[in-house]
């Protein structure tokens, strides 16, 4: 008997493997445990972590518990995890010998993430949607890997396949809709992400996942205005409790900046990003990503660099995820850690060059856009502006949202206009302009354009001519918003 891979019907022994009754495998609290920790993944709400942990702690031998531990570890990528990771995939092989059933199929699939083969992992987890399309923890696990994999495509494709073989009155089906909701967003689906969003919060009214891709349609429109009205209306999804909480924050701030409003998007961060302390690696990334798009606009941002390095020094980045030691480097470059800097970019250059072959393009962009971090505020910005054109056109795929990853394009622009890089500066602007027309931020670069020569005009000028333009140019913060 084939089934999903649920709590009512994963067992606990070899000889029931795929196909005990709920009565069977656990008793009531067990499985009201374990049903409630599938919400809390999925949904993000409260700790799924400790509650997996709880559930393992009363029952070493539950195959469903150790089949959510395992989805865990691999949807968030944490390295750290590893050895527990290891333990519930022997726990799971050595309570399910046969190795086609659902549990067995998602401890092949984990060891394959642990084997550090992302790629084979997202297949495996694939494979079992296709034999179970309702196993909404393989879609969860498949979902994650495709995301940080830099596969929008490919994370599309795989929900609107199963999305048919699915109903309303389902579990879970608020979260496969927000998912597919992201997986829309992503592919600049804006309209449809955002009313499959709403669907699912019509389902699940407050849902951190569903509210999130809506504040992610909002910014990548340029609807800033709308989007912190958006966002105050479900405040509750900001407040402690949920996995999106600092992020949605993050989100808040962003609308904040494009809305000429500065100083509120560095209270954000004072009051719900930087508090969030250091055991998070994707709080600590928030923190990064806000400060340094605070820094480009000339923003004084204090002694918060310090602080957020020292957080950021106390991770082992050698087994964090490329994404996050970028985000490392802005703190450390920034800081004027040097020291610290240097040695992530050689700890990145030779994973890069020990994995030559078999680069993710997460893995690819890490060096060069750490290396062009460090140039930037080193105050070479010819040569940051030489590392970013490398992996402009395959930026995106930077292991975080079209969000998270348009920080790239901006410090690209920021470099090109510092560097006196004026066609170069015209076309990125020109860029950003047409896709976010509204976006003071994006009107202010333009407005900056104007202040600087032509090309032709600048190399016609001479040497003198040259420093005394440079000695009257306008910083971001002298020059008044746009109308």
């Amino acid at each position: 008997m084939t089934m999903t891979l649920n709590a009512k019907t994963t067992p606990r022994t070899p000889a029931a493997c795929g196909a005990t009754p709920a009565a069977v495998l656990t008793g009531a609290n067990n499985l009201q445990q374990s049903e409630r920790a599938l919400d809390m993944m999925l949904t993000q709400r409260g700790d799924a972590i400790a509650e997996v942990e709880q559930i393992l702690a009363d029952d070493p031998e539950s195959v469903f518990g150790h089949c959510l531990r395992a989805a865990l570890i691999v949807r968030a990528d944490s390295a750290a995890a590893r050895s527990t990771l290891a333990a519930s995939i022997a726990a799971i092989e050595a309570a399910c010998p046969d190795g086609d059933t659902p549990a067995r199929r998602h401890a092949v699939a984990a060891r394959a993430w642990l084997d550090g083969d992302p790629v084979g992992a997202a297949a495996l987890y694939g494979a079992i949607l296709i034999a179970w399309p309702h196993d909404v923890l393989a879609l969860a696990a498949a979902h994650a890997l495709d995301f940080h994999l830099g596969r929008p495509r490919v994370m599309l494709d795989r929900i609107a396949k199963l999305l048919p073989q699915w109903t309303a009155e389902m579990s879970g089906y608020a979260s496969v809709l927000a998912m597919y909701a992201f997986a829309l967003e992503e592919n600049g689906q804006y309209r449809r992400a955002e009313k499959m969003a709403r669907g699912a919060l019509a389902l699940d009214p407050g849902h951190p996942g569903a509210i999130h891709v809506v504040a992610h349609v909002m910014e990548m429109q340029g609807r800033f205005h709308e989007g912190l009205l958006f966002l105050t209306a479900n405040e509750s999804a900001l407040s402690e409790g949920t996995g999106l909480s600092v992020h949605l924050a993050w989100h808040c701030a962003l609308f904040h900046l494009e809305a000429n409003d500065l100083k509120s998007a560095l209270a954000i961060y004072d009051a719900r990003i930087a508090p969030a302390g250091s055991a998070e690696l994707s709080s600590l990334a928030d923190g990064s990503a806000l400060l340094w798009r605070l820094q480009l606009l000339s923003m004084e941002v204090s002694g918060r660099w310090g602080q957020l390095a020292d957080r950021w020094a106390g991770h082992n980045l050698a087994e964090a995820r490329p994404f996050y030691a970028v985000h490392a480097m802005m703190a450390f470059a920034a800081a004027g850690r040097t020291a610290a800097a240097l040695r992530l970019i050689e700890t990145l250059s030779r994973a890069a060059i020990h994995k030559a072959s078999s680069l993710i393009p997460e893995e690819a962009l890490a060096p060069p856009l750490c290396e062009a971090l460090l140039a930037f505020v080193l105050g070479d910005y010819a040569e940051c502006v030489q590392r970013l054109k490398q992996v402009r056109e395959i930026s995106y795929r930077c292991g975080g949202s079209l969000a998270q990853c348009d920080v790239v394009h901006l410090t690209l622009t920021e470099a090109a206009l510092r560097a006196r890089r004026g066609r170069l500066a015209r076309v990125l602007v020109a860029e950003r302009l047409a896709r976010k027309p509204t976006s003071w931020l994006n009107r202010l670069l333009k407005q900056r354009l104007g202040t600087q020569p032509r090309y032709h005009q600048w190399r016609a000028r001479s040497p003198r001519s040259r420093r005394v333009a440079d000695s009257r140019r306008l910083e971001p913060h002298q020059l008044a918003p746009p109308p």
